[in-house]
Formats: C-alpha cells, sequence, structure tokens
C-alpha cells in the first residue's frame, strides 16, 4: 500500500489555477466522517460526495425473523437451514416466526401460512424459496427492514439470469427494504465465538467459501465479529458493508473477498469512510489477468485496462490488496490487533546468521526500512552477544544466549531503539529447549511494549508446545508461518499507518461547480465525434493548458504567412477529425526553416492526406519548442469508476514502455505527485546525463488541470490524450504539443 505526502501549492501554481477560473484543491484534513444519513451531496459530474452509512444493527442482531418457506421434514433441503437459523436466533435473543402455506407449526415454534400473517414488527426474512421476487413484493406492505434471499440462478447463469436478477432488484427498490443476495449463504448467521477480546476483524465474501480460512482465525485467538456474504448483490453490497463496519468500535480491520465490484464510486466513498476512521481494509480482488483491452484512439486508453484502474483505485483509498486467502488472514490479524507504530524501523533478531541474511534480503527488496542499529546500541548487544557476531541489523546471538537470562536482555535492549518500530525474529525450526526459551522470552517482551513484535514459526509441524501455547496464546505477538506473509502484514501495517495519519479526504474539497472553462470548452465538444488536433487543442487552452504557437491554414501561402508570425523553425501537421496517429502516416513535418521548405511540405501533407483518403480542415504551422521530458496525460472512461486520469512516460515509445500511473477523479495535488513517483523512468525528470531537472510543479499543474476537465465534461468526454506534453527545464513549464479529443 503507497503513503501519501501533502504539499502544499506555491504561490505562482496557485495564481496560475485561478487564473483558468478555479479554486485550487487543498485538501483539508478530516478525520471525521460525513454523519450516516446525511444528504447525498455530487460533485461537478453528478457523482455523489458521501455516502449513507446503512444501518444494519437490525440485520446482524434481529429482534425477530421470519422464516419464510420453512420446514422441519427430514431429508429436504430447507430443513437444516431453518435448523440453523433457529439455532442463531436463539443465541442473538431474536424470536423466529415460521412461514410456511401448509403447515402449523415448525419445529415447535408456530406457523404463519403467509406474509400477511406475521406480526408487525419483524427486522429480518430469511428467503427459503426458488424464486424471491413474489415474496419480496408481498414484504412490500410489510415494515420488515431487511431480506435474505438464498437463491441462485441470476446473474451468475448469463443474460436469461441477469434479466432475473434486474426484475429482483427492481422489486427490492419499489419494496423499500434492503436485500443480501441472491446467490448468498448462511455465513452471516454463523456462530462467532464470545470469549475472545480485543479489536474484531469484519469479513466480508463475494463467495462464502473464500471467507473459510478467515472465520477459523478464531481458533488461533483471534476475534471475528462479522461475516457478510454479499453473493450477487442484486442490492447491498460490499461498500454497505465496509462503510457500516468503519462504524463500529470493536472493528479493528475489514476483509474483503471481491470477485467484482457493483459500483466504482461507492466502493470508493466507503473506502474514504474507513481511511478517515483509521480502520485498515484489506482485500482479495480477483481478475488480475483480465486484460482490460479497449478499442481506444489514444494511447491513454491503451495504457489502462481495468484491473489497473482497480489496482490503482485501491491504493488511492488505501485498501490494501493482498494476492492469497493465506495473506488475507495474516494481514487482516496484525492490522486489527496491533498498536500504531512508534518508528517504521524493523530489526530482524536471529539465532542463525543465515537466517537473519535471507529474510532482511527479503524485507529489504519488499520496501520495509531495516536501518543500522547506532554503535552504542551495538556495543550494549555484545555485553551478551560474542563480539566476532554481526548485531548492526539483522541481530545475529549465534544461538546460546536465548537460552539463560540473556535472551530477554538483548530482546529489550533492541526495543528500547528510537529508530526500532518492530522486532521480527524468523525461527525456521524447533529446537528446544532454547526455542521454549526464546518464545516466552518474546512473548513477555512484547507484553511489556507498545511495539510490535513478530514471530515466524517455520516448522511444518505446528504442534509444538512454544507454538500452540505460547505463541498463539499471545494477544501481542503476531506469529507467522512463512518470510512472505510477515513481511507483506508487517509492509501494510506501516504504509497503512503512513497513509491515514495523513489522510484528507479528496471528496471534501471536489468542485461542485462548473468553472468558467467548462462553459468554453462545453461549446467546442462534438457528441459521438473526434476532434481535430485543432480543436482538441483549443479545449486544452479552455483550461489554462499552455499548447505551442500555430494557426490553422488552407493553402500554402497561407502557411509561409503563418510561419513568419509563429517564427523559425516550425512544425507542419495535417489537421482532421479523423486523424489520430499523425506520424506512422507521414504526416507531421518537423524542422522547417524557409519558406520553399514550408510550400513543400504543404503540397506533401495534403497529397498524403487525399491519397489516404483523410478529410482534413487545414494544415497545421506550429511553433518548435525546445526538447524537455516526453510525457503522456490523458483521460479514459472506465466503466466501473467513469472518468480516470493518467500520466506516464510519453513520445513514440508509449505504447512500448507502458509505464504509466492512474487514479480516478477527485484527487490532491499529493496525489499528482505520487503518481510521478509510481512512474519507472520518474528519474527522467530529475535530469540525467546532464539534463537540467524538468518542471515537475508545471506537470502537476497540468495533471490538475485534467482532472478539473475530466470532472466537468464527465461522461461527455470519452478520451483525452496530450502526447506529447513536453515538460521543459525547471521554472519554464509545460507544453501540449499534440494532443487528441474523442466526444462521448
Amino acid at each position: 500500500m503507497l503513503g501519501s505526502t501533502h504539499g502544499t501549492l506555491t504561490t505562482d501554481f496557485r495564481a496560475r489555477v485561478e487564473a483558468c477560473g478555479e479554486t485550487p484543491r487543498t485538501a483539508v484534513h478530516s478525520t471525521a466522517a460525513p454523519a450516516a444519513g446525511s444528504a447525498a451531496e455530487r460533485d461537478v459530474s453528478g457523482r455523489p460526495l458521501h455516502s449513507d452509512v446503512p444501518d444494519l444493527d437490525r440485520f446482524f442482531r434481529p429482534e425477530s425473523v421470519a422464516v419464510i418457506g420453512a420446514s422441519d421434514t427430514e431429508g429436504r433441503p430447507n430443513t437444516g437451514i431453518t435448523r440453523q437459523l433457529i439455532a442463531w436466533a436463539e443465541r442473538v435473543g431474536a424470536r423466529v416466526h415460521p412461514v410456511h402455506p401448509t403447515r402449523t407449526s415448525v419445529f415447535g415454534l408456530p406457523c404463519h401460512a403467509s406474509v400477511a400473517e406475521l406480526p408487525d414488527r419483524v427486522d429480518l426474512a430469511v428467503l427459503l424459496v426458488a424464486d424471491p421476487v413474489p415474496v419480496i413484493e408481498e414484504l412490500a406492505d410489510t415494515k420488515i427492514r431487511f431480506a435474505v434471499a438464498f437463491a441462485s440462478g441470476f446473474a451468475e447463469t448469463g443474460e436469461s439470469g441477469a434479466a432475473a436478477q434486474a426484475r429482483l432488484t427492481a422489486a427490492v427498490r419499489r419494496s423499500g427494504l434492503r436485500l443480501l443476495g441472491p446467490n448468498t449463504n448462511l455465513n452471516a448467521f454463523q456462530e462467532f465465538r464470545e470469549d475472545l477480546d480485543g479489536p474484531a476483524i469484519a469479513l466480508i465474501t463475494q463467495s462464502g467459501h473464500q471467507g473459510r480460512p478467515v472465520y477459523t482465525l478464531q481458533e488461533l485467538g483471534i476475534r471475528l465479529s462479522h461475516w457478510a456474504p454479499t453473493g450477487n448483490e442484486a442490492d447491498l453490497e460490499t461498500a454497505d458493508f465496509i462503510s457500516y463496519f468503519a462504524e463500529r468500535p470493536e472493528v479493528g480491520a475489514i476483509a474483503c473477498y471481491v470477485e467484482g465490484l457493483k459500483d466504482g464510486r461507492s466502493f470508493l466513498l466507503a473506502a474514504d469512510r474507513a481511511a478517515r476512521n483509521g480502520v485498515p481494509v484489506v482485500a482479495v480482488k480477483v481478475g488480475r489477468t483480465e486484460t482490460g483491452a479497449r478499442m481506444a484512439a489514444s494511447h491513454t486508453g491503451k495504457l489502462t485496462g481495468a484491473d489497473t484502474v482497480v489496482d490503482a483505485a485501491m491504493r488511492q483509498f488505501g485498501v490494501i490488496r493482498v494476492d492469497g486467502l493465506d495473506e488475507l488472514q495474516d494481514t487482516a490479524a496484525l492490522l486489527a490487533r496491533a498498536r500504531p507504530p512508534q518508528a517504521e524501523g524493523v530489526v530482524v533478531y536471529s539465532i542463525s546468521g543465515g537466517t537473519g541474511a535471507h529474510f532482511s534480503d527479503l524485507a529489504t527488496e519488499a520496501g520495509l526500512t531495516l536501518p543500522t542499529l547506532s554503535e552504542a546500541k551495538q556495543a550494549e548487544l555484545h555485553q551478551w552477544i560474542p563480539p566476532y557476531l554481526n548485531v548492526a541489523n539483522p541481530v545475529d546471538n549465534g544461538g546460546h544466549p536465548v537460552g539463560d537470562w540473556r535472551g530477554r536482555k538483548i530482546i529489550d535492549a533492541i526495543l528500547a531503539d528510537p529508530s526500532v518500530g518492530v522486532l521480527i525474529c524468523p525461527i525456521t525450526g524447533p529446537f528446544p529447549p532454547m526455542s521454549d526459551r526464546l518464545a516466552q522470552d518474546l512473548v513477555d517482551a512484547a507484553e511489556a511494549t507498545d511495539k510490535l513484535v513478530c514471530v515466524i514459526w517455520g516448522s511444518p509441524v505446528g504442534t509444538e508446545e512454544a507454538y500452540r501455547s505460547t505463541l498463539l496464546g499471545s494477544s501481542r505477538v503476531a506469529t507467522f508461518r512463512t518470510f512472505g506473509n510477515c513481511i507483506t502484514a508487517v509492509r501494510a501495517y506501516l504504509g497503512h499507518h503512513r497513509f491515514t495519519a495523513s489522510y484528507r479526504s479528496p471528496f471534501d474539497e471536489a468542485p461542485r461547480t462548473p468553472s468558467p472553462s467548462y462553459r468554453k470548452a462545453a461549446a467546442l465538444m462534438r457528441p459521438g465525434q473526434q476532434l481535430s488536433e485543432h480543436a482538441a487543442k483549443q479545449l486544452l487552452r479552455a483550461y489554462g493548458i499552455r499548447v505551442p504557437r500555430e494557426q490553422l491554414v488552407t493553402s500554402a501561402a497561407a502557411a509561409v504567412r503563418a510561419a513568419g508570425l509563429v517564427g523559425y523553425p516550425v512544425v507542419m501537421k495535417a489537421s482532421g477529425p479523423q486523424l489520430a496517429h499523425k506520424t506512422e502516416l507521414g504526416l507531421v513535418k518537423v524542422g522547417l526553416t524557409s519558406a520553399s521548405q514550408i510550400r513543400d511540405a504543404y503540397r506533401e501533407l495534403t497529397d498524403i492526406a487525399r491519397y489516404e483518403n483523410i478529410p482534413l480542415d487545414g494544415i497545421l504551422v506550429c511553433q518548435m519548442v525546445e526538447r524537455g521530458v516526453e510525457m503522456v496525460v490523458g483521460v479514459t472512461r472506465d466503466p466501473l469508476f467513469g472518468p480516470t486520469v493518467t500520466v506516464g512516460l510519453g513520445g513514440v515509445l508509449v505504447e512500448v514502455l507502458h509505464d504509466a500511473a492512474v487514479r480516478v477523479p477527485p484527487f490532491g495535488e499529493d496525489q499528482a505527485r505520487t503518481m510521478l513517483r509510481e512512474l519507472r523512468g520518474a528519474a527522467l525528470l530529475d535530469g540525467v546525463r546532464g539534463a537540467p531537472p524538468a518542471d515537475v510543479d508545471a506537470l502537476v499543474e497540468v495533471v490538475l488541470r485534467v482532472q478539473r476537465m475530466a470532472l466537468e465534461l464527465g461522461d461527455e468526454l470519452s478520451e483525452l490524450d496530450i502526447n506529447p506534453l513536453m515538460v521543459l527545464p525547471r521554472g519554464q513549464g509545460a507544453v501540449a504539443l499534440d494532443a487528441l479529443a474523442v466526444c462521448h
């Protein structure tokens, strides 16, 4: 997970942005989420800025439950479900009302013949029927707030199932109740251990079986508070449960298994709520291998597949994405229970130099900071560790000190170092009795400090007393079975706290009303058409993005006059609404220095366009711009999140390098700068091989102006591609040398 830093806009930067008719969006730090039930304000694109938190208390803890289709006939599927629901209702203190048209009682409980006979107050209806739509319609006249539909055969089965789910969704909306499912299961009604203390994990899964590893963490002493198996999400979705769990005081972390997001903005608003409240969200999101290929005229559209956008959006709002269910359980468990770090430094402590070196390599490669301990601290450690062993970090004790009083002294001395926030002790295998003593010393030290102590118990057996009783019996030691999972979890832990410590919600300062730029830009839009380069550059000018001096001409003589006005040397380009990539067609001429060259270039460009049957609106005679760093900045429409903004290395190799970063508006200056740091070629902006540093502030300004354009034009703009955006040396700005725009 990537943390965020927040710079401030310079006076010049602010003035340039305000000159475009808009207010720069410096984010205001906000720790409190909007109150549940608040009015859903909308940004300039018409998208909501806040999400109401659904009151799911009566779903998870109802006072009364109606089981529609209840049965006690042995051998029938509904019988087992009814029995489990009755047991769950007894645990949570709810009354059960069976409903069945031909029964007078079910498991000794009075049975109602229809929904109409239910008592006035029922919080939850569980639908054990093949077609829930008629029942939902019957429930419309009741005061039931929630329903669960287990039935399958909906959107997961294809077009006919999707149509059936659309009918179900419409019926739910008309009824006014909230529905979990369809195609869900009984996981919400599992038995949770009540004897465990501390912050809990709340679990959300679209596939119920995928949550089993997290659920079984209870057997290791880690508390679980809720399980929401969302199924097909005809109504209630992952975002609803994230928003709800983020407000629950007992929830220390939210663990999610997500197959598909229902609505991108809803998900981001829920993640924003969790980030404001400092509640970590850890997610497995399937679909990394989806190509996400889209037919697009712009370079930008080819740079970002669907999963790239999901991944970036999750990082942008602090959602920690992991790959495996084992990583999900270990990372969520650590984040739920560990206290905030006092320092970012990680010390590796082991009884083997080989183990310490191996783990340190992996940890450093993953981005963890392993500080070199001070000379004074090393001298202190050498009181108990032989002088020929390395104690700079990793700390190698040689083995013997862990078997006596020295072991605890060493651990306490490491934890006392102010540069150390995390101590990790990899134990590759048991070696009793010394490993038993080491485990106990680590537990005792962890109980006496606020710093994080992690142990990796590498034994494949896992039945050892030191592991099962000593380590797992402690709520203060984070115990892992693999190096990789420990590193993943610790990196997420440090990253989460770094992120939330400086988090500023971009929704707080998102623009609500159009800027003066929008009125100019709207007049240039041509629905369903691609704009010519000349028109696309006018769009950029409307938002204060600098373009070269240029004139559009329709004769050779006019081209010569234009070159004199623009100033030699010049560039000449064909300009037309169907032109996407002019260079490949030979429709760009660079470095022209005389009137004869201008006339020849004009004739050649128009001849090529005529031969290729390409309509032109004219020939552009453009100012030559001195060399800088070629970048690409653009907008594409993602089907899930709407407009997205991309920045990357530009020029003719843009589609070869694929070095780009993407964000979902709204975002602030801090995220724009973070995008640049994510680029593999970011060093080019700092200046390489004697080149001066580039004007990064100007590049950031362009990214933010393009974002404003994306927000204001919303779904009217299918694609925007500025390539190349020439970023000049520091203090000299950035110039959009070419542009492509496709209207929706």
